[in-house]
């Protein structure tokens, strides 16, 4: 099912990628950055849920983590795409890059554990 669940990241990774080149340009790869904001995001949401309660089987959170998210988020694209841009010469759009990416996946994962626990009720 983890495998599965790689496979179905992978294609949305995929898709996403393309709608985002085709929108907002092939300049700056934003459907990288668009893929592990939203992951990191539903990655905490899902953790939060699955491992403080019993709403989700044990099974349901690793398809959704290990598999899904797993194949859709890719920090190994975002490091490949990031030293593109500094060999491209485009310092500016590789730190805008890398910074973005690292703050925002980590506000959107701590954003994910806060309304995980208010989904299910947890309060620290």
């Amino acid at each position: 099912m983890i495998c599965l669940g790689g496979a179905i990241g992978t294609g949305l990774r995929y898709v996403t990628s393309g709608f985002a080149a085709r929108w907002l340009g092939a300049d700056f790869p934003y459907g990288t950055l668009i893929v592990n904001i939203v992951g990191s995001f539903l990655i905490g949401l899902i953790q939060q849920i699955g491992t403080t309660t019993l709403v989700m089987p044990e099974a349901t959170r690793l398809f959704l983590t290990m598999g899904i998210m797993g194949g859709l988020t890719t920090y190994s694209s975002f490091s490949y795409e990031t030293v593109q841009l500094v060999a491209a010469g485009a310092w500016g759009q590789a730190w805008t890059n890398v910074l973005a990416t690292t703050a925002l996946c980590l506000a959107m994962c701590f954003l994910g554990i806060a309304v995980g626990r208010l989904v299910v009720g947890v309060r620290v």
